[in-house]
């Protein structure tokens, strides 16, 4: 047993509390903590999880596996952790959207962010379902969607009524917008302007080759 995990189970027992329960704070299978404990699976702890978990017990997080290195990083402002949230935006015929609860995040440098001009933007990540997207954006893609940008044209996470899509706006006519797809195969949609809440731009995307 690694010694993070040795940890685990002994700060565990000192609260008298169990894996099941602390997988259930998590917001995961009860069985979680105890195959990570147990099976190594997963190798490591969610940054989200493991952060949780030590301000449960009032401990460093490097006792339940962090990076040092990382953690001053993260502690000294050189990173930006930006949300992952639990939605799926649907580049095909629409996802109904969940609470908007942060599952996980990712950590970008902020040097990087100034580099690619998203310094000061408000961003989440979203995955991408469908393909009506393709190929500027592939399901499965995460996009990083800045929500001070939700005016003029682009591509952007748009709701209308319960449901997600990102799509190419455009304005079609005076209180109207249009919605394109970059697949030839989905007809645009054009809609009063009042019918679409526009959530932000897109800015980034990363997916697996």
């Amino acid at each position: 047993m690694t010694p993070e995990r040795a940890r685990l189970v002994e700060l565990t027992e000192k609260s008298r509390t169990s894996l099941a329960s602390l997988s259930s704070m998590l917001g995961r299978n009860s069985s979680y903590l105890q195959q990570f404990v147990r099976k190594g699976s997963p190798r490591k702890l969610e940054e989200a999880d493991r952060r949780r978990l030590a301000e449960f017990f009032g401990v460093d997080e490097i006792e339940l596996g962090a990076d040092p290195d990382l953690r001053h990083a993260r502690e000294s402002g050189d990173f930006l952790a930006v949300p992952r949230l639990a939605l799926d935006a649907s580049a095909g015929p629409g996802a109904f959207s969940a609470e908007e609860i942060s599952l996980d995040s990712f950590r970008f440098s902020r040097r990087w962010l100034r580099e690619m001009g998203l310094e000061g933007a408000d961003l989440t990540a979203i995955r991408v379902e469908g393909d009506s997207m393709e190929p500027t954006l592939r399901s499965g893609d995460e996009i990083f969607v800045d929500r001070n940008k939700r005016s003029g044209e682009g591509i952007h996470v748009v709701r209308i009524g319960d449901a997600l899509h990102v799509k190419q706006v455009q304005t079609s006519a005076p209180g109207r917008i249009a919605l394109i797809s970059a697949n030839d195969a989905y007809a645009p949609i054009e809609l009063e302007r009042g019918e679409v809440e526009i959530i932000g731009r897109v800015v980034w995307k990363g997916g697996r080759l």
